[in-house]
């Protein structure tokens, strides 16, 4: 990892690297997602089905593209036990999280009669994509099917990749049967998005689209964004670890390394004002690399996008972990939650030493779907607000439209608007 001072001008370099991995920025496959979108829009499913066999290499139709019951049974079966436990404990924490998100509609009825409110409704039907193969996560398929569920959504309908021989990971479905999933289709890709936007003969088309992919997912899901809602375009995992000469170096080093092993485009950050700490880290991340499995993606990582800051004080420490706007911010001080009051932009917070970051992927219960490459400045993580759509509610009496219809009339008329002034003018017409 690079040992930096940090200053303005090494804080623009880095921000100017960080936006490197931003998903739009792949143009080059735009043209390619924008022909499978096409074709499974004006092909329904024959284009699914030969997609899946070109991308997937395997025979889908009709008669196979759903999961059966029977396929869930199964991937039970071949699940530990003990893994079983685990998610179901998990989703229990998820959900108590999200249910304390949950609105309510409201009415306020003024003196002079006027209603005006707002009606809060779930979407009906929510479409969540899971990644296949190697890259299958379970705990994704929880964290984004338990918010809809418990936000009130009416069906929930999942697409993942099939393996060649039409099976699918079985930690994904057991995971997808514990949260709720309504319907489990098995079709992956840029065709899976396009299949949940628009509908096919198999598929049902949603209104809301989420779920982590890869770089064709991404594309996918901005290029429907307006005939359906989506989440977010996500982007490489990021860690910033904010820390003084408290932290314990080896929870440091073994934190960064956690997100690091994601790919290659993923970012591992400290920022310290301990030159001590800094040093001691940069050794045990050399000896956890002799240790853990994923090395050459984690060193890859390291080279392109891991850094260690070394901060004059914390506020200038501070200063830049706002700009950057980490998807997640571990705080490893004396004093964490005095910190953490400075903090304006992360997508998740973890406070003092055991609270490492992949305790919020997997158990803690707050969501890890979180906003990545600094769009925590405007970004949240996912949640019940996602799945949920606002309605205003407006209800004059003619007594009550009265005292205002000139204010109103005037306002109208000086947009131009003669026929919505008219619209007021014509209910106080002799």
């Amino acid at each position: 990892m690079r040992v930096i001072k940090l200053t303005e001008e090494t804080k623009r370099g880095l921000m100017q690297d960080l936006l490197k991995r931003n998903p739009g920025n792949y143009g080059a496959y735009e043209g390619i997602v924008s022909d499978i979108i096409n074709k499974v829009r004006t092909e329904g499913d024959k284009a699914l089905f030969a997609l899946t066999k070109e991308f997937d290499h395997c025979d889908i139709d009709a008669s196979n593209i759903r999961v059966t019951e029977a396929e869930t049974e199964r991937a039970y079966d071949l699940l530990d036990p003990a893994l079983v436990e685990v998610m179901k404990k998990a989703s229990v924490n998820i959900r108590t999280y999200h249910e304390k998100q949950l609105r309510n509609s409201w009415i306020d009825i003024q003196k002079d009669g006027c209603i005006l409110g707002q009606k809060i409704t779930a979407v009906e039907r929510a479409g969540v994509y899971v990644p296949g193969g190697k890259a299958a996560y379970p705990s994704s398929v929880l964290m984004n099917v338990i918010p809809a569920k418990t936000a009130g959504v009416g069906e929930i309908i999942m697409t993942t990749p099939p393996g060649a021989d039409g099976t699918v990971n079985p930690g994904t479905l057991v995971a997808a049967h514990i949260a709720g999933v309504d319907r489990i289709y098995k079709v992956g890709g840029a065709q899976a998005i396009a299949a949940m936007a628009f509908g096919t003969e198999s598929i049902p088309k949603a209104d809301k689209i989420t779920g982590p992919g890869n770089i064709f997912v991404a594309l996918a899901k901005k290029a429907v964004y307006g005939h359906v809602s989506i989440d977010s375009i996500a982007g490489p995992s990021e860690i910033l670890i904010l820390a003084d000469e408290t932290a314990n170096p080896r929870y440091v080093a073994a934190d960064l390394l956690s997100q690091a092993e994601h790919d290659e485009l993923a970012s591992a950050i400290l920022i310290t004002t301990s030159e001590k700490l800094a040093e001691q880290v940069q050794k045990e991340v050399e000896g956890f690399l002799q240790e853990l499995e994923r090395t050459e993606i984690i060193q890859k990582s390291l080279e392109n996008y891991g850094y260690i800051l070394l901060a004059d004080t914390m506020e200038d420490g501070i200063g830049a972990a706002n700009e950057i706007a980490s998807e997640h911010l571990e705080i490893l001080t004396a004093d964490p939650f005095e910190v953490m009051t400075k903090i304006r932009n992360a997508g998740a917070i973890f406070l003092g030493e055991h609270s490492c970051e992949p305790l919020g992927d997997y158990f803690a219960g707050p969501n890890h779907i979180l906003p990545t490459n600094g769009t925590a400045r405007f970004f949240s993580p996912l949640g019940v607000d996602d799945f949920i759509k606002k309605s205003s509610i407006i209800s004059y009496g003619r007594e009550a439209l009265a005292t205002v219809h000139k204010e109103i009339e005037l306002f109208a008329g000086s947009e131009g608007l003669t026929a919505h002034a008219n619209s007021i003018k014509v209910r106080f017409e002799k």
